[in-house]
C-alpha cells in the first residue's frame, strides 16, 4: 500500500510541465533534460511491481536507430518530426495497455510513463523552428514488445540518444534567447 501511495505521488510530480515558458530551458540546459527523463526511476519502481513487466498486448517501440550523416542534412523540424512521431506511437501503445490493466502499481507506472511522454511532446511541438512544416514520420519499421521493461529500455535511448543529439543541435539558439 505504501509504495502506490508513493507511485501516485511521483505520477502526480511527473504532471505536464510548463512547456510554454520551459522549452527554451530545456533547450539550453542539459540538466533539465536530464531531471526531465525518469527512466531510472521508473526502472527501480518496476522491479517493485510484481508481475508488471509483462504487458497484456504488444507495444510498438520508438524509432531510436540514427545514421549520423543522415540526420546532419536534415531539417531542424524533420528531426523534431522523427522524435515526435517515435513519442506519439510509444504513448498511444502505452494509453491502450494502461486502459486493459486493472488499478494498482503497473497501471501507475504507465499512467506515469504516459505524462512523460506526453511532456515531452508538449516541449517538442512548442519548440520554435525555422523552416517548412513537415509531417511527423517515423525513420523506421517500428518494433513491438511485451516487455514494460525494453519499452523503458527503448524510452530511455531514444530521450537520451536521438533527442539530446537534437537538443545539443539546438544549443546555438541558446545564446539569441538570454
Amino acid at each position: 500500500m505504501a509504495l502506490s501511495r508513493l507511485l501516485l505521488l511521483c505520477m502526480i510530480a511527473s504532471e505536464v510541465w510548463d512547456s510554454e515558458t520551459k522549452s527554451t530551458e530545456f533547450v539550453c540546459s542539459r540538466a533539465a533534460r536530464k531531471a526531465l527523463n525518469i527512466v531510472p526511476e521508473m526502472s527501480s519502481a518496476l522491479s517493485n511491481c510484481n508481475g508488471s513487466a509483462t504487458l497484456s498486448t504488444q507495444v510498438q517501440l520508438p524509432c531510436t536507430e540514427l545514421h549520423a550523416a543522415s540526420w546532419e542534412h536534415k531539417s531542424e523540424r524533420e528531426k523534431r518530426g522523427e522524435i515526435v512521431a517515435s513519442l506519439r506511437l510509444l504513448v498511444e501503445g502505452v494509453k491502450s495497455e494502461r486502459s486493459l490493466r486493472p488499478a494498482g502499481c503497473g497501471a501507475l507506472l504507465l499512467q506515469r510513463l504516459e505524462n512523460n511522454i506526453n511532456n515531452y511532446l508538449l516541449i517538442l511541438t512548442r519548440l520554435q523552428l525555422s523552416g517548412a512544416v513537415v509531417t511527423p514520420s517515423l525513420s523506421c519499421v517500428p518494433r513491438s514488445t511485451q516487455s514494460l521493461r525494453t519499452v523503458l529500455m527503448s524510452y530511455n535511448l531514444l530521450i537520451s540518444a536521438k533527442l539530446e543529439w537534437f537538443m545539443v543541435g539546438l544549443e546555438h539558439k541558446c545564446t539569441n534567447s538570454r
